[in-house]
């Protein structure tokens, strides 16, 4: 579906920083700040797991090592 654009480092700093998203967002439910939480870890969770992001593809940014 989309060309792989990140590195295997990449994408494991984007799982950290969403599960650190993601508890952010449960300390603080209900708050604006839980709710922009929840979209950062959902967004770092996403690209993680897919390997693409929409952002490098726009500027032209691939830290991938492979040929996709």
């Amino acid at each position: 579906m989309f060309k792989t654009n990140e590195s295997g480092m990449d994408r494991i700093i984007r799982a950290v920083i969403g599960i650190a998203a993601l508890v952010v967002f449960f300390l603080n439910q209900g708050t604006t700040l839980g709710w922009v939480a929840l979209v950062v870890a959902v967004l770092a969770l996403f690209t993680a797991a897919v390997g693409w992001c929409a952002l490098y593809t726009v500027f032209g940014i691939n830290t991938c090592k492979m040929k996709t």
